[in-house]
């Protein structure tokens, strides 16, 4: 009997390995924060890195969600060319070289609004759009505790009347609480941080004659917890698919995803665990020091993918474990659902037990 999205029969007719997606459980998934974020008077603009997908991107829009982040020129490029018409890109976007013309080209398609965290960055960006109308509108990207781009918070107001001067306009500031990763009980102190650094931002902008109208937290580990006082926006993106770290730090089963990957025992292996076609090319290999090996095989609770190659999954199992046999199709929950995404062309849609569409991921590989 099948433990993930498909039955049996639909499952051995799978070509894997495959990422598969349930479309009930996402959809679930879509809504609940949807719900969160209205039920706070938060702003929901959910982060498409996640999933690169237009199909889904616009059950996120039609749930609520006010418009879209992405990381990259790539991805906005994408989904301003799919008809999303507000966009934001979460990081100090440097615009240089053929990123300036990409740059000026895609806010005049759409309504756009870009990080930056330097005087450089700054400089560049208005070099790329001089003598654009309106003008390119920015966020101060502040460090709230993440330790990896911003300004301090009380330094955002600054760095605000720079762009201000340069001819860009300021609609407030934002942040990474990235540190809400690093375990369960930094989750809270890592929302916090983030609600505090932004208010402090916010006072920082208005220090310098600029009222801030986007204070905006992102990080799917902390939405609920950040989601209060200053913060008038939250940019959750792994929500939408669930993955085996989201689930250790939210203390919840790993097979409660909405996405999988399905793949096929190739080998009895060594030592009596077992391989299968799933490896570093499908599953990525992010580790987390509070979870053991590469993925959770559902159904398979003391299985340990210890090893990846490019398409091999090394399984180990304990001592006289029952192992699946070679042919037979099993789940995996990966560790992080964000670089599995980027690897396929494509996945498939499951409802009910059975495999009722394929849908493309339409941002793979626009990784600048």
């Amino acid at each position: 009997m099948s433990q993930g999205f498909l039955d049996d029969a639909e499952a051995g007719a799978l070509d894997t390995p495959t990422v598969v997606v349930d479309l009930d459980r996402m959809d679930a998934r879509i809504a609940s924060m949807a719900r969160l974020m209205r039920g706070r008077g938060i702003a929901l603009r959910p982060h498409a890195k996640t999933h690169k997908s237009v199909q889904v991107a616009r059950r996120q829009i039609d749930a609520g969600a006010v418009g879209l982040t992405v990381a990259t020129i790539g991805e906005a490029e994408v989904f301003a060319d799919a008809g999303f018409s507000d966009l934001f890109i979460a990081y100090p976007v440097l615009a240089s070289g053929p990123k300036a013309a990409r740059l000026r080209h895609l806010a005049g398609s759409c309504s756009l609004s870009v990080g930056a965290d330097s005087a450089a960055g700054l400089e560049a960006l208005a070099a790329a759009m001089r003598g654009a109308s309106p003008p390119l509108r920015i966020l101060i990207e502040v460090d709230s505790g993440g330790g990896r781009t911003g300004v301090r918070p009380d330094q955002a107001g600054s760095l605000a009347r720079r762009a201000t001067d340069l001819g860009l306009e300021v609609a407030g500031a934002f942040t990474h609480e990235g540190h809400g990763y690093k375990g369960t009980d930094l989750r809270a102190a890592a929302g916090a941080d983030a609600a505090d650094g932004l208010a402090v931002a916010a006072a920082s902008l208005r220090a310098e004659g600029i009222e801030p109208t986007v204070l905006s937290a992102g990080s799917t580990p902390t939405a609920a917890l950040s989601a209060h006082g200053a913060v008038t926006e939250e940019r959750p993106g792994t929500y939408v698919f669930g993955d085996r770290l989201q689930a250790a730090l939210a203390g919840e089963p790993p097979e409660d995803a909405a996405l999988m990957v399905a793949t096929t025992v190739v080998s009895a292996g060594a030592g009596g665990g077992f391989v299968i076609d799933a490896g570093a090319k499908i599953l990525a290999q992010d580790v987390a020091p509070f979870i053991a090996g590469h993925g959770a095989v559902v159904g398979y609770p003391d299985a340990v993918i210890q090893r990846l190659n490019d398409h091999h999954g090394v399984v180990d199992l304990p001592a006289g474990a029952a192992r699946p046999a070679v042919g037979t199709v099993v789940w995996v929950v990966p560790n992080h659902v964000c670089p599995v995404i980027n690897l396929v062309d494509t996945f498939v849609v499951a409802q009910g037990g059975r495999a009722v569409d394929t849908w493309t991921v339409d941002a793979r590989g626009r990784n600048g």
